[in-house]
């Protein structure tokens, strides 16, 4: 299986900058792609930012401009950094990797999450 451990979090005032990371570990053969997802409380689960294996990357709207996803291949970690922080970007941030694990007949697709990083941005 494959494990994601988010770090980074906290709390900031309004225009300040935090910087997530999330690392994958496991039996891991490739990873497709690395992003960011966020969930505040009421709301659905939305995307905040993907970087795919080919280099391209994709962000929401809300956040353009002022995150910026980058990765470590090597270290199979995935980084958001966020700067110009808003109140409404308060929420629990959650990792997510795709690509493909090694199993006992070969390879295996995976999807996995990371347990969430809360986020709180003070007005």
């Amino acid at each position: 299986q494959v494990q994601l451990v988010e770090s980074g979090g906290g709390l900031v005032q309004a225009g300040g900058s935090l910087r997530l990371s999330c690392v994958a570990s496991g039996s891991i053969l490739s990873i497709n792609a690395m992003g960011w997802y966020r969930q505040a409380p009421g709301n659905e689960r939305e995307l905040v930012a993907v970087s795919s294996s080919g280099g391209s990357t994709n962000y929401a709207d809300s956040v353009k401009g002022r995150f910026t996803i980058f990765r470590d291949n090597a270290k199979n970690t995935v980084y958001l950094q966020m700067n110009s922080l808003k109140p409404e970007d308060t929420a629990v941030y959650h990792c997510n990797a795709r690509g493909k694990l090694i199993v006992n007949t070969g390879a295996a697709d995976f999807t996995s999450w990371g347990q969430g990083i809360q986020v709180t941005v003070s007005s």
